[in-house]
């Protein structure tokens, strides 16, 4: 029992991380770090230099910027419990964009909006749906939902199992 616990622990879940940091999901990864990025930069500029023109929509800046953030975090690390983080701020994000992207072209007084220029002092990343952001926004949360699901983590039991079964 300590041979196989012992090698669970070394080398833990081997092919998920490779699996899931292949191919599309690199783009994946490094689109969602350089929102977290812009996002941020945005946000905290936003914040400092002007707060008290928009407050809630700045706030909902550097919400967005977090959620990049922990996405792109969870997208990278392995395991189970990162899977469910990534689905969970991913589901987040598109929720955010579509009721954020929503408000700002219907209600952008709710958000302290004073129209509804994508590329206005004021608007947030997820304003108009992302439209000052090509509306990678809108589209970037599908696809990573399509993509975790495609890319489930692999299970601790199934990578056991070879090891053992040779026992």
């Amino acid at each position: 029992m300590s041979h196989h616990t012992m090698s669970a622990r070394t080398n833990p879940e081997p092919s998920s991380p490779r699996r899931r940091m292949s191919g599309v999901g690199r783009v994946l990864v490094f689109v969602y770090g350089v929102l977290a990025l812009a996002a941020t930069g945005r946000s905290v500029f936003q914040i400092i230099d002007r707060y008290g023109e928009a407050p809630v929509a700045f706030t909902l800046s550097a919400l967005a910027a977090v959620v990049y953030i922990v996405a792109t975090i969870a997208l990278i690390a392995p395991g189970r419990v990162w899977y469910r983080v990534a689905w969970i701020t991913i589901s987040f994000e598109l929720a955010g964009v579509l009721i954020i992207g929503s408000l700002s072209l219907f209600a952008p007084a709710v958000l302290g909006l004073h129209d509804i220029d994508p590329f206005g002092r004021d608007a947030t990343v997820w304003s108009v749906y992302g439209m000052g952001y090509l509306f990678i926004p809108l589209v970037l949360p599908v696809l990573g939902m399509l993509w975790l699901r495609s890319h489930p983590p692999v299970e601790e039991a199934a990578a056991e199992a070879p090891a053992g079964a040779a026992s």
